[in-house]
């Protein structure tokens, strides 16, 4: 089954009750038991869910996994993943990563003992140095947020089979439509589903999945244990959105090429990052690992102007000034003071995240409406 036919019909079966084709909202806590343990399956909700099961189901069949899980937000479901270490244990990290993952692992994990590196993973045989023996966990995000560096997943597994770690992929940027890092040889792909899978902006989700029915019962295990599940609505919807993704996403790698070529050329514009640029660092591992670059843009004006980026964005009609991507409209943030701004000034800007940076979520608007709105915006 291909991409396209696997977001429709991936994992899915007709509701058994009455046939209804789409998964009905089971917006119940508990269900019925004929004798105690006795029941169709289900027993609690917080443990599992039918139509939460759908959407598990689906997760795992768009990003050629085998057990698929969601939570209640993309940070739920990073959570889980540290949970499965132990004090004194060592995390290796991309370090130019999403704010909210930074303060998750630095004023919380790291308070329980576990140690984080944040690296710049560009070139992968950077890694080993940082590999002892209490190194667990490789964790990657490409590309990333905000400056779309594109790391090589294949090299980055090759390291962490090599000293059995786990390697885990946040590709909320890319979505199964454009990478599967199972398939390059990750253990864990984590989403926030809010952006992309979704696609709308009308829930907030997290999901992982994996292929090892191992990782997968203690994954399960802390979902279940630790209770920070999505509801059935919430399931409903991101199930729905999941059926537009590869339409949505079509839209917005056209959409996303188109903008990111006008913001090259403009006169006062002094860099883009986007990964389907020749000259964008490992373009060709992009070209390799990816089947398109996607509808996330960053940029800086000349003079590096920290008022003309504010200006910028509070200009733009079209583009909303908001959190979050992956939306069918498209939106604009300020990185430094929105959602990198729990990353100290110091550090964010070793990583190029500086204040006159602009994030864009390219929509599915019309694309002439899209140039004509930054071009007033910019002046």
């Amino acid at each position: 089954m291909k991409f396209n036919t696997k977001a429709i019909h991936g994992g899915q079966k007709h509701d058994p009750a009455y046939g209804a084709v789409m998964p009905p909202i089971y917006q119940t806590s508990t269900y019925a038991q004929t004798t105690p343990g006795g029941h169709k399956g289900f027993e609690y909700s917080r443990t599992h869910n039918p139509t939460r099961k759908a959407l598990e189901d689906s997760f795992a069949s768009i990003e050629n996994g085998k057990f698929g899980l969601a939570f209640g937000s993309g940070l739920a479901a990073i959570d889980a993943v540290i949970k499965l270490l132990q004090p004194g244990d060592e995390v290796i990290s991309t370090n130019d990563l999403y704010g909210g993952t930074y303060r998750l692992f630095t004023k919380i994990f790291e308070g329980f003992g576990i140690k984080f590196h944040f690296i710049g993973m560009e070139n992968a045989d950077k890694i080993e140095s940082y590999v002892n023996e209490n190194t667990k966990l490789i964790w990657v995000e490409t590309p990333t947020n905000p400056m779309m560096n594109v790391i090589d997943v294949k090299a980055v597994a090759s390291v962490a089979k090599k000293h059995n770690i786990l390697l885990a992929v946040d590709n909320t940027f890319a979505t199964p439509y454009l990478q599967r890092p199972l398939d390059l040889g990750a253990d864990i792909v984590m989403h926030s589903a809010t952006k992309y899978l979704g696609g709308h902006s009308d829930v907030v989700m997290g999901a992982l999945v994996v292929k090892d029915e191992k990782l997968a019962e203690k994954l399960y295990f802390i979902q279940n244990a630790s209770g920070a599940v999505c509801g059935p609505q919430d399931s409903f919807l991101v199930l729905r959105g999941i059926k537009t993704l590869h339409i949505r996403m079509q839209r917005h790698c056209e959409n996303g090429e188109a903008i990111a070529k006008y913001l090259k050329n403009h006169p006062k514009i002094e860099k883009v990052y986007w990964p389907g640029f020749e000259d964008h660092p490992n373009h060709d591992v992009a070209k390799a690992q990816m089947d398109g670059f996607g509808g996330m843009i960053s940029f800086v004006t000349k003079g590096s102007d920290y008022d003309k980026a504010i200006k910028i964005v509070e200009n733009l009609k079209i583009f909303t000034l908001a959190e979050s991507l992956g939306g069918v409209e498209s939106l604009a943030g300020h990185p430094a003071s929105m959602t990198h701004a729990s990353i100290p000034k110091e550090e964010r800007e070793k990583t190029g995240v500086v204040d006159s940076l602009i994030r864009l979520s390219v929509g599915i608007e019309d694309v002439d409406d899209l140039i004509a709105d930054l071009e007033q915006a910019i002046g």
